[in-house]
C-alpha cells in the first residue's frame, strides 16, 4: 500500500463505539464519536492554548518561526494521522494523543523540567507524563460535574503508556522506573481508574509516540538550520541525510540552502513514515492481533522503526545533541531558564502568599501542610508559559535573565 492511502478500518484498532468509557458517566454525543469528543476537549482546554508560549528548543522571543510546544504538537498530529490512516487505525484517537502528549510540560522545555525535578527531589520529583495525566484528570476546570476533561479510558491509557508498559504483570516497576518507581500521580490515579500499567498501549498510542520522534528530528533540523547552529552540508555526516541531500541536489542543481533544507525536512518525514508503516505492517502480520486487546497483550511494541532506520534516527539525534542541544548559545539560555524556575519555586515555598489568590488554599497558606504546598506550587509552575514565568520572576525579583 502506498504512503498516504487509507487502509480499511482494522480490527486491531480502537473502536470508539466499544470504548471502555469515562471515569464519570456522560451521555454520548449525538454528533461525535467518543474519541472525536476527546480531541475537541483537548483542543479547547486552557493547557493546550498555553502550549503556544512554551519552549520547544528556542524561547518564544528568539524568533517567530521557531517551533513552540503548540506547533510541535500540531506537527506530531499531522504525522501521526498519516500513519494511522495507512494502518487503518482510529485517526481521532491518534490525533487526541498527539495533541495531548505535551500538556504536562513546564515552561522552558526540558530545562524547566530538570529544575522542577530537582526542586521536588524529596517529594517524588517531577515527571511530565504524570503531570499531563494530572492536567487531563484534575487541573482543567471547565465542566460543572467533574474536574479535568473526563476523557475516555483509551485516551488516558495512551497518554500514560505511549512509551510502553510501566510495570510488569505483578506491578513491579520496569527498569526505567526502577530507581524512583512509577510516578505517584500515575499510581494514585490508576487505583481509581485502572489503566493496566503492565500492558502495551493501543496502536494509536504507539503511532503518536513514534510520530513525536519523527517530528522532533525533522523540525529540530529545520530550526537548527534557521538558527545558524549548523549548515545543511554539515548534515552529510549522517548517512541517511547525506543520501537525501544528494538526491535533492541531483533533482534541483543549484538550489539555495533555504529550499534545500525545507526539501530535506519533507523527504525525511516521508522516509520515516514509510519505514514505520512497513515495519508496523510486518509486525502486525507476524503477531496477527485480532483486537486492540491483542495489541496490548503483545510481547513487543508493534509500531517501531526497522533496525536500519532506528540506527539512522539515533545518528540524527546524536548530531542534534552535539550541534544543537549542547551548543553554548542554547545551553546558556537553558541554564538561565533553570535558574528562573528554581527561583520561583523557592520563592513560593518561602512566601506562599506570593501565589495568585486563586492558587491559595481555601483556608489560607498557613493551614496547609508542607507536602500539599509543594504539590500546589508544582502545579502552578508547571502550567506557566515562558513569558508568564518571566513576568512572575520580574515581579518577585530585582533582576531577571534576558534569555538571549
Amino acid at each position: 500500500m502506498s504512503v498516504g492511502m487509507a487502509a480499511p478500518r482494522a480490527a486491531f484498532g480502537c473502536d470508539p463505539d466499544h470504548s471502555r468509557g469515562r471515569q464519570f458517566h456522560e451521555p454520548p454525543s449525538r454528533t461525535r464519536s467518543a474519541f472525536r469528543r476527546d480531541c475537541d476537549r483537548v483542543i479547547h482546554s486552557n493547557a493546550f492554548r498555553r502550549l503556544k508560549h512554551k519552549t520547544q528548543v528556542f524561547v518564544f522571543h528568539e524568533g517567530d518561526h521557531y517551533r513552540t510546544r503548540l506547533t510541535h504538537s500540531l506537527e506530531v498530529a499531522q504525522i501521526a494521522r498519516a500513519l494511522a490512516r495507512q494502518l487503518g487505525l482510529d485517526e481521532d484517537l491518534t490525533e487526541t494523543l498527539a495533541l495531548a502528549h505535551d500538556l504536562g510540560h513546564p515552561p522552558f522545555g526540558h530545562a524547566g523540567e530538570r529544575a522542577l525535578d530537582a526542586c521536588l527531589k524529596d517529594a517524588g520529583g517531577f515527571d511530565h507524563n504524570a503531570q499531563t495525566l494530572r492536567v487531563l484528570t484534575a487541573l482543567e476546570h471547565r465542566y460543572p460535574e467533574f474536574d479535568g476533561l473526563n476523557l475516555t479510558w483509551e485516551t488516558l491509557e495512551g497518554v500514560v503508556k505511549h512509551n510502553g508498559p510501566l510495570t510488569d504483570r505483578a506491578g513491579a516497576p520496569l527498569p526505567r522506573y526502577a530507581e524512583h518507581g512509577v510516578p505517584r500521580g500515575i499510581t494514585e490515579f490508576n487505583q481509581r481508574f485502572d489503566l493496566q500499567l503492565w500492558s502495551f498501549a493501543s496502536l494509536e498510542a504507539q503511532v503518536a509516540a513514534i510520530a513525536d520522534d519523527i517530528a522532533y528530528d525533522a523540525h529540530d533540523i529545520d530550526d537548527g538550520l534557521r538558527a545558524g547552529l549548523f549548515r545543511i552540508n554539515d548534515l552529510i555526516e549522517v548517512p541517511l541525510v547525506a543520501r537525501i541531500i544528494a538526491a535533492i541536489d541531483r533533482r534541483y542543481p543549484g538550489l539555495d540552502d533555504g529550499r534545500r533544507g525545507a526539501d530535506l525536512v519533507r523527504e525525511l518525514i516521508s522516509h520515516f513514515i514509510g519505514a514505520v508503516a512497513a515495519e508496523a505492517e510486518r509486525r502486525i502480520a507476524e503477531t496477527k492481533p485480532a483486537s486492540a486487546n491483542d495489541v496490548r497483550r503483545a510481547e513487543q511494541a508493534l509500531v517501531a522503526f526497522p533496525a536500519e532506520t532506528a540506527k539512522a534516527e539515533a545518528e540524527i539525534k546524536a548530531f542534534l545533541w552535539t550541534r544543537m542541544y549542547r551548543a553554548e548559545r542554547v545551553m546558556k539560555v537553558m541554564r538561565d531558564a533553570e535558574a528562573i524556575v528554581a527561583d520561583l519555586f523557592r520563592r513560593y515555598c518561602d512566601h506562599p502568599s506570593d501565589l495568585p489568590p486563586d492558587w491559595l488554599p481555601a483556608n489560607g497558606p498557613v493551614a496547609e501542610c508542607e507536602a500539599d504546598r509543594l504539590l500546589r506550587i508544582r502545579n502552578f509552575i508547571a502550567g506557566m508559559t515562558d513569558r508568564y514565568a518571566l513576568a512572575e520572576h520580574q515581579r518577585l525579583f530585582d533582576s531577571t535573565p534576558d534569555l538571549r
